[in-house]
């Protein structure tokens, strides 16, 4: 219960005549809103300034959202969120229907002064404002009322309590206008642990910590994905967030996509199992049994039909990686994890709630029309299969900025691949057409509504209203099944209690334990057990490499790690001669984007390899003829980088091993790498007695290992490429189809492999999945 505040003087006259009509309601105010409890009914929030009342039906309160003193079918929630949201729907005008089919922009709170992502609060920056951080910019309050924005994508917040009262302000904003349709805010995943955080038992955190989602598949063990997202559910509510845009349900079958880490590997059968999982956990609530509840945030699984298959690599964010390719007709394998596993759940929700394409031009999967687009634009691909021969009926949203124009085929921009000709209104027009019901990264309702008046000139008027109208139900449903339309509020104490609560840290850190893997322990290297042995841990040299808005960071020499925490395993000393073993960190090879301005200036066609090993490679076996290419910013088709050469960002790393080995003697060298995708080992494996390999988990989870405390489990959801030779050879679309590295102990860094104390892993995980 909430603890009444003066902020509810002026609305207690009419819920103490609530009160009376029914003895078993209960009333309570936190902050800027009202709670009210009735027996055998919902509880409903709503906030004294928003101009809403309470109507009394059959002895039940429902909230009048609409102010037109009836209730109505969408304010009653004994209906079904289906019968609502059609209810709903029908009721809107276009301009609302157009508004609930944006999706904003990046918003962080408060909003940066400058750069990506900045607005003003009363014209001003935040830092001259004196506005609060949880108050609404500028720009939220145009598109939530001009535009009829309702569904928000969060990214960084100051704290779980700033962030559930900006929550509030923006729903008593919303329940203010129009018909009072509240905000369904969303995220990205913000649960990857930080290397450095260090973990206490017993305290609790900014937010529970875990290993990226290809360290969650690590763990082969669908239980932990479950409770990850289970927990995941929890802290997003407390934070106002009800829908995630996860998880990434990917095959990673190009090892060298730059998206890898976000994905459960390369497995279908692995991967089906984790996406059900982590749809499970997030959908279900514990207040439902296993249904739609209080707990229950919507799955955005991504990316229909799969984004693995980037030929070479090349991520799709760029027109350098637009194209995705099936060399091993291999597409009814990627679609396994969304059909088998997001779309068959085992609890009440049934199926993932929505669904986001990839930027990727998937190419000559079309139907046999010929045509080859952005799957946001694909009518094959979200028509034919995924609603009709699939039967997904749920929410369909473009990934960001699908119909935003772009300049070259290296900029960081609109992503409207295969339709750069048209003009942005009719990029929406094509996206309707093809099925999708919202686009994301806009804010602004004009392109949409330019849209209608497209189909309403080639299809007529009713017809344009049906189609609208169908994507209205199917965004509003989202927004019943989570409850937010009975109490959309939440207490900023709670949240802030909530979380990264003690039980939630224990739990994922746990499972960035369960997710390290050892691939090679030589004559027992590991544990390393004894607290007075002395461990020399070598700087690390960090070149600067590009991001993907170009920025080059300057070089750096420094530790890889926080030594205070190393020292709270061992002495640490500054020279190899004083320690008893060396402890070595790197990262998996930064073998670039697959594209180089600098091969552009020397007369090139700025295709480059990517590459997953540290030295020097050249491309001398790469395809001397791209299976896909084609750009209005080009003059050729061929994308091949057959022949050219290209040296990882942090080649370093592997000259720091080999240093290491040599100053260190026969003493332990321990090697822990920290990947992001896969990588080709054999320039460092033969020169350490021991490796770990992490997908980011808090140092101390690496110590932990090293030292005994715990004993590793992990195994290794993608194969480790013996060379780049396997890498060329292998095809995009098909998993597991490299010659894995074999190391000095005999033993083949294969899908599944990893080690423990007695030695190779051979448990019911593997047996299952290998």
């Amino acid at each position: 219960m909430f603890i009444l505040s003066l902020l509810a003087v002026g609305c207690i006259g009419s819920l103490s005549a609530n009160k009376q009509t029914n003895s078993s309601q209960d009333e309570s105010v936190s902050n800027n809103f009202v709670v009210v409890d009735q027996k055998g009914g919902k509880s409903l929030g709503y906030s004294p300034t928003s101009g809403i009342k309470l109507l009394t039906v059959d002895g039940f309160l429902f909230k009048d959202l609409n102010r037109n003193q009836q209730l109505d079918k969408y304010e009653d929630w004994r209906l079904s969120a289906y019968e609502r949201a059609e209810d709903l729907a029908s009721r809107l005008s276009v301009e609302e229907m157009a508004g609930l089919m944006l999706y904003s922009g990046h918003q962080s709170i408060p909003a940066a002064d400058s750069g990506f992502g900045a607005s003003t609060y009363n014209g001003l920056p935040f830092s001259k404002s004196g506005a609060k951080a949880s108050d609404i910019t500028d720009d939220q309050k145009k598109f939530l009322k001009e535009d009829n924005l309702r569904h928000v994508l969060v990214t960084a917040v100051q704290s779980p309590a700033v962030a559930a009262q900006w929550n509030n302000n923006v729903q008593a904003f919303c329940e203010s206008v129009g018909h009072g349709i509240p905000a369904n805010n969303s995220s990205d995943p913000r649960h990857v642990a930080v290397a450095n955080a260090e973990y206490n038992a017993g305290a609790g955190g900014k937010i529970s910590l875990w290993p990226s989602q290809l360290g969650l598949a690590a763990t082969f063990d669908s239980d932990v994905v479950r409770e990850f997202a289970r927990i995941v559910s929890h802290e997003y509510r407390a934070l106002g967030i009800t829908t995630a845009l996860s998880p990434q349900i990917d095959l990673a079958t190009e090892p060298r996509w730059s998206r890898v880490s976000g994905t459960f590997g390369e497995d279908p059968n692995l991967s089906i199992d984790m996406a059900r999982a982590y749809c499970d956990g997030l959908q279900s609530s514990e207040d439902n049994n296993g249904g739609w509840g209080m707990y229950s945030v919507n799955a955005m699984v991504k990316h229909w039909p799969g984004g693995g298959p980037e030929e070479g690599g090349r991520d799709a964010h760029f027109g350098y990686g637009k194209y995705a390719v099936y060399p091993g007709k291999g597409l009814d394998i990627s679609l396994r994890p969304f059909v088998e596993g997001a779309f068959n759940l085992k609890d009440g929700t049934k199926m993932a709630a929505s669904v986001m394409p990839y930027y990727t031009i998937s190419t000559n999967q079309n139907g046999g029309s010929g045509v080859n687009r952005g799957n946001g634009y694909n009518k094959y691909l979200i028509t034919d299969l995924l609603r009709e021969t699939y039967h997904f009926d749920g929410v369909v949203c473009t990934d960001w900025a699908i119909t935003s124009d772009v300049t070259g085929v290296s900029k960081f921009e609109g992503k409207c691949w295969g339709v750069e000709n048209l003009s942005v209104a009719q990029r929406h027009y094509e996206v309707l057409k093809a099925g999708v019901d919202q686009f994301g990264g806009n804010n602004d309702k004009e392109p949409v509504l330019e849209a209608y008046r497209m189909w309403e000139d080639e299809f007529g008027t009713h017809s344009a209203r049906e189609r609208f109208q169908r994507s209205a139900v199917r965004l509003l449903i989202n927004i019943f099944r989570t409850g937010l339309f009975e109490n959309p509020y939440i207490d900023p104490k709670q949240s802030q209690m909530e979380v990264g609560k003690t039980d939630y840290m224990k739990a994922g850190y746990e499972a960035q334990q369960k997710s390290v893997v050892m691939l090679k322990n030589k004559s027992h290297a590991l544990p390393l057990e004894n607290e007075r042995l002395k461990v020399y841990v070598p700087k690390r040299f960090v070149k600067g490499a590009p991001d993907w808005f170009g920025r080059v960071p300057a070089d750096k020499t420094e530790s890889p790690v926080d030594l205070d925490i190393v020292k709270k395993y061992y002495t640490v000393v500054e020279t190899p001669e004083e320690a008893d073993f060396a402890l070595v960190f790197i990262e998996s090879p930064n073998g670039g984007t697959g594209y180089s301005e600098a091969d552009v200036a020397a007369g090139g066609n700025g295709y480059v390899p990517i590459s997953l090993q540290y030295g020097p490679y050249t491309a001398s076996t790469a395809r001397a003829v791209s299976l896909a290419g084609g750009d209005p910013f080009e003059n050729f088709i061929n994308r091949t980088y057959k022949d050219k050469s290209f040296t990882s960002y942090n080649s370093t790393d592997a000259d720091m091993v080999r240093k290491t080995r040599q100053e260190m003697g026969d003493k332990p060298v321990v090697l822990s790498v920290t990947c992001n995708k896969p990588a080709v080992l054999a320039e460092v494996e033969p020169f350490v007695d021991a490796i770990l390999i992490d997908f980011e988990v808090q140092t101390q989870v690496v110590l932990d290992i090293v030292s005994g405390k715990v004993e590793p489990c992990g195994l290794l959801p993608m194969q480790f490429p013996r060379d780049m030779q396997t890498v060329e050879a292998q095809y995009e679309d098909i998993p597991r189809d490299m010659i894995p590295y074999t190391d000095s102990e005999g033993h083949a860094y294969d899908f599944a492999y990893g080690m423990n104390w007695q030695g190779v892993i051979e448990d019911a995980r593997v047996k299952r999945y290998r």
